[in-house]
């Protein structure tokens, strides 16, 4: 992380500040003050927020582990990525647009709307958001038929190497799994049904002990359900999955372990109060929030040796 002199609303040397750094994707700034720490989450919506950083340690055995579902469980961000370059493209009217490469830590691990507003801000000013968010649900409800359907990308969700080994050991030490994600109902629950059906795992609500998603999409003609402002890399995620699904009280946290590969992940994760494995292969390096993460792993299997 890159230390800075100033933030939104802090800045070293006032008010009891020491000290204030920011991961290279500069989606939150940390701040320093000598008997805590607070986290900036900074909002391309327009609505920040402050919370505390708690001092995080786990202790083994697990009570409960907090699984991430794009890019840890299944992979799937390359899919989730060219949707967001697709719904750029028929806001921009052309057929040939590219995302760049250093596009990926803002349009991965964060919510829809982040996502489609950063892509507007860079590539397609005066645009609004409800438009984009129009044509973004266009081509994720045809897509996702047309895979259901045997149709479409058939590569666009597959199961993280030894998904089904780790899952059913964990089961069987009698260790409570949760399963975390960023994404709407409609896109993630598809996503991880696949990937059980590749598994040969049966039904995910019933394996999973619980199952918490970004909500319901708010469009015209139906509600919705919050989640475009308060997904990763605020805290309610994970802090609803161990709190209210898991039932893992918040003085027990250091018994609960939460794997992640995306820095809003990271950053949910520790901002709710829980130690965090980083898994390789997504952005946290990439992000500059990898001195967050408790512990780090090439595989999912390698955590074993971390909770049991």
């Amino acid at each position: 992380m890159t230390e800075i002199q100033k933030s939104d609303f802090f800045e070293t040397g006032k008010d009891g500040v020491k000290r204030i750094l920011t991961p290279d994707d500069k989606k939150i700034d940390i701040v320093e003050f000598d008997d805590k720490r607070l986290c900036y989450v900074k909002s391309a919506l327009g609505y920040p927020a402050i919370y505390p950083m708690h001092e995080t340690h786990f202790e083994p055995k697990a009570e409960a582990i907090l699984m991430d579902l794009d890019g840890t469980s299944v992979h799937s961000e390359a899919f989730w990525m060219w949707v967001i370059q697709e719904t750029t493209a028929r806001l921009l009217g052309r057929s040939d647009f590219k995302n760049e490469p250093e596009d990926e830590p803002y349009i991965s691990g964060h919510s829809v709307s982040e996502h489609l507003q950063y892509m507007i801000d860079k590539y397609a000013k005066g645009e609004s958001l409800e438009k984009a968010r129009g044509y973004y649900f266009d081509i994720v409800n045809y897509e996702l038929n047309e895979i259901l359907h045997g149709r479409g990308k058939q590569d666009a969700f597959t199961p993280a190497p030894g998904l089904k080994e780790f899952l059913k050991t964990v089961k069987g030490e009698g260790i409570k799994i949760g399963l975390v994600t960023s994404g709407l109902y409609e896109k993630a629950m598809p996503e991880i049904i696949s990937a059980f059906r590749q598994l040969e795992m049966g039904d995910p609500v019933d394996f999973y002990d619980a199952i918490i998603t970004a909500g319901q999409a708010l469009r015209k003609g139906q509600t919705g359900t919050l989640g475009e402002l308060a997904p990763k890399p605020h805290p309610w995620l994970y802090a609803e999955t161990a709190r209210v699904g898991l039932g893992v009280p918040f003085e027990n946290r250091h018994k609960v372990l939460g794997i992640e590969d995306s820095s809003a992940g990271v950053v949910s994760i520790k901002l709710a109060g829980f130690s965090c494995c980083g898994v390789a292969g997504g952005n946290i390096e990439k992000a500059g929030v990898d001195e967050l993460c408790d512990y780090k792993v090439e595989s999912i299997t390698d955590i074993l040796n971390i909770i049991l």
